[in-house]
């Protein structure tokens, strides 16, 4: 299988998929499919989605085959949506849907989108447990039209992503605040400074009382803010503390 970014000549394709998908995933009158489909995936609609940077439409080929597809937009400076994921039925349960979705993530944080949010009608209870099982949370819901009658639609989000938030440092360096995860401080808490959005690698520690980078710990696990005094006592034993 090869995701890749779709071309002008997968436009027959893309609609097969989508019209079929939508078919075997939702209980929609199927006049209604047929006129979603035109409406959102026809010539004119593909062709300036293809040239809008803000849209991204990757599509997952099986032996030279389109089979599934995936339909995204940058929302905000940092926030990719995820509109619809399609697999053709033929090819569920190979983990295609899962492949499309992870290419997609990583596409869309290579472009500046880390923040990930996903879109899929509620009454698809296949769609809603896969977004649930990949570890995003429901944070909402709103509706779409669909052949001029609306449907809810279930927003979904990565919220370890979305509640970083972004410092700008004196140097020019942007990290990222968590200020759900915290070390308890003597006057307040100290929230863990990343240095990037995926909360993988500790840049140091923010202080809660004077809002400002404490980055200096000793060896023994000791944080000092030398602003305000806040201090996180060692977390390993050091015998100038006894």
């Amino acid at each position: 299988m090869e995701i890749r970014e779709a071309r002008a000549n997968d436009r027959p394709a893309i609609r097969d998929v989508a019209r079929r998908s939508m078919q075997a995933s939702y209980s929609l009158d199927p006049t209604a499919i047929i006129g979603a489909i035109e409406e959102w995936y026809d010539e004119n609609r593909l062709r300036n989605l293809l040239e809008d940077d803000d849209k991204v439409l990757l599509v997952a080929e099986h032996k030279g085959q389109v089979v599934a597809f995936s339909d995204s937009v940058i929302t905000g400076e940092s926030t990719g949506e995820i509109l619809w994921l399609h697999v053709d039925p033929d090819y569920r349960g190979e983990d295609m849907g899962l492949d499309l979705f992870k290419a997609t993530r990583n596409h869309l944080a290579s472009i500046g989108a880390g923040n990930l949010r996903g879109r899929v009608l509620a009454d698809n209870a296949g769609g809603n447990a896969f977004y649930e099982n990949r570890g995003l949370v429901k944070i909402g819901e709103e509706t779409v039209d669909i052949d001029g009658t609306p449907y809810v639609e279930n927003v979904y989000a990565e919220v370890e992503a979305e509640r970083m938030e972004p410092v700008e440092l004196d140097d020019g360096e942007t990290v990222f605040i968590d200020r759900e995860n915290e070390e308890t401080g003597s006057i307040a808490p100290f929230y863990i400074v990343y240095t990037e959005r995926d909360a993988e690698d500790i840049y140091g520690y923010w202080c809660g009382k004077c809002d400002q980078l404490a980055n200096a710990m000793d060896a023994s696990g000791r944080i000092q803010c030398d602003e305000c005094g806040n201090a996180r006592k060692p977390t390993r034993w050091d015998a100038a503390y006894l």
